[in-house]
C-alpha cells in the first residue's frame, strides 16, 4: 500500500497555517486538477482525491488537532479524546457541569452563532455555454447573461427597511440555536423564530420583502482557450453570488458544450476525417487536396495501391493543447468508392482489366481462396 503523503505539504502549506490560508490554497490546487478540465485523466483524478482528503482533515479544528497529535490515523480516532481522566476524554472535575458537556458535543451555543453569522462564501453558479468546433479548436471569447442574487441596494443586504436594522432575537439572544431537554438527553437545534439567523427583523425592507436580496441579470464575457474539449468546464472566479457577512463571492462554473463538425471527429488532440477516394487513385496513386480545420486544404499523396480503411497522419494538423503549442495530428480514413452505373464502354474496359489480371494483384483474395482450399482439402 502507497504510503500517504504529509496532508500539509499536499495543500502546499505550512503546519501553522491559518483556516483561511488552508481554503485559499485547497480552492487553487482543485481547480487546476478538476477532473472535468482533465477527463480520463487518472493521474489528476487521484491528485484531487488526495487533495479532498486533505482538506476535509485540515479544514476542521477537531480532526486536525488529532492529526497533529496521532498522524494519518488520528482523524478516525474519534472526536471526543485529548482530556486528562473522565468519560470519553473529558475531564469532568473542570467542566461546570452537564451543559458543558453538550456544548462540546455540539459545537457549544457560541461557537455554533459564530460560524452562521460569521463571513460565509456565496453560492456558486453554473452556465452551459454552447460554442461551435471551430472556437473550441482554435479559442474564442463569448459574452453572454445569467441571473444570481445579488444584495439589495437599498437595504444592502440586511433585509431590514432603511434607516433601520435587524433586531437580536429575543428567543436564541442572538445565538441562532435552542436547546430542547427530553429528560436526560439534551438536543440544539435553529431558532425557528429567526430561522437561525440570530436576528429578527422588525420592519421589512420594501425593495427585496427582508430577503435582503434581488435577482439580477447580469453580462460576463469569457475567454474560452484553445483546445477545450466538449464537457470541460472554465471557472470564473468572483462571478458568483455574492457572500454574506462579509464573505467572499462564489464562483461561476462554465460548462462547454462543442456542436459537432460536419467533416470532422475529434478524439482528444487527433482530428478524424473520413476520405473518399475513387478506386482509380486508390490503384494508382493520386495527389489530392485535403481539407483542414482552419478553412484550407493540404496536398496530400495517395499511393498507389490504397486500400480501403487505410489510415495516414498530417502530423500538427490537429487540435491545440490546452496552455501549450503542441497540436496532435489529421487522421484520414481512406474510404474507397466503387463506382456505379457503369455504361457499358466502361464496363468493357474493366472487363479487359480483369482478364489482363494474374491474381497477384488481389493479395487479400489469394490469400482468402488459398485459405479456402486449406480447408476443403484438408
Amino acid at each position: 500500500m502507497a504510503t500517504k503523503r504529509d496532508y500539509y505539504e499536499v495543500l502546499g502549506v505550512q503546519k501553522n497555517a491559518t483556516a483561511d490560508e488552508i481554503k485559499k490554497a485547497y480552492r487553487k490546487m482543485a481547480k487546476e486538477c478538476h477532473p472535468d478540465l482533465h477527463p480520463n485523466d487518472k493521474e489528476a483524478e487521484e491528485r484531487f482525491k488526495e487533495l479532498n482528503e486533505a482538506n476535509e482533515v485540515l479544514s476542521d479544528p477537531d480532526k486536525r488537532a488529532r492529526y497533529d497529535q496521532f498522524g494519518h490515523e488520528g482523524p478516525n480516532m474519534g472526536g471526543f479524546g485529548g482530556g486528562a481522566g473522565g468519560f470519553g476524554g473529558f475531564d469532568f472535575g473542570g467542566m461546570g457541569g452537564m451543559g458543558d458537556i453538550f456544548d462540546q458535543l455540539f459545537g457549544g451555543m457560541g461557537g455554533g452563532a459564530q460560524r452562521r453569522n460569521g463571513p460565509q462564501q456565496g453560492n456558486d453558479l453554473r452556465y452551459d455555454l454552447r460554442i461551435s468546433f471551430e472556437e473550441a479548436v482554435f479559442g474564442c471569447e463569448k459574452s453572454f447573461e445569467f441571473s444570481r442574487s445579488e444584495n439589495c441596494d437599498q437595504c444592502h443586504g440586511t433585509g431590514a427597511k432603511p434607516g433601520t436594522q435587524p433586531q437580536t432575537c429575543p428567543v436564541c439572544k442572538g445565538t441562532g440555536q435552542v436547546r430542547v431537554s427530553g429528560g436526560f438527553m439534551v438536543t440544539v437545534r435553529a431558532c425557528s423564530h429567526c430561522g437561525g439567523t440570530g436576528k429578527v427583523i422588525q420592519e421589512k425592507c420594501p425593495g427585496c420583502s427582508g430577503a435582503g436580496r434581488v435577482r439580477r441579470r447580469r453580462t460576463a464575457t469569457v475567454k474560452v482557450p484553445a483546445g477545450i474539449d466538449n464537457g470541460q468546464t472554465i471557472v470564473m472566479n468572483g462571478q458568483g453570488e455574492p457572500g454574506r457577512n462579509g464573505g467572499p463571492n462564489g464562483d461561476l462554473y462554465i460548462s462547454v458544450t462543442v456542436r459537432p463538425h460536419k467533416l470532422f471527429k475529434r478524439d482528444g488532440l487527433n482530428l478524424h476525417l473520413d476520405l473518399p477516394i475513387s478506386f482509380t487513385q486508390a490503384a494508382l496513386g493520386a495527389d489530392i487536396d485535403v481539407p483542414t480545420i482552419d478553412g484550407k486544404t493540404t496536398s496530400f499523396r495517395i499511393p498507389e495501391g490504397t486500400q480501403n480503411d487505410t489510415e495516414f497522419r498530417i502530423k500538427g494538423q490537429g487540435v491545440q493543447q490546452l496552455r501549450s503549442t503542441y497540436k496532435g495530428d489529421l487522421v484520414l480514413h481512406i474510404r474507397v468508392e466503387v463506382p456505379r452505373k457503369l455504361n457499358e464502354k466502361q464496363k468493357d474496359l474493366l472487363r479487359e482489366f480483369e482478364k489482363e489480371t494474374t491474381g497477384r494483384e488481389y493479395e487479400k483474395q489469394k490469400s482468402f481462396l488459398d485459405k479456402m482450399k486449406d480447408i476443403f482439402n484438408a
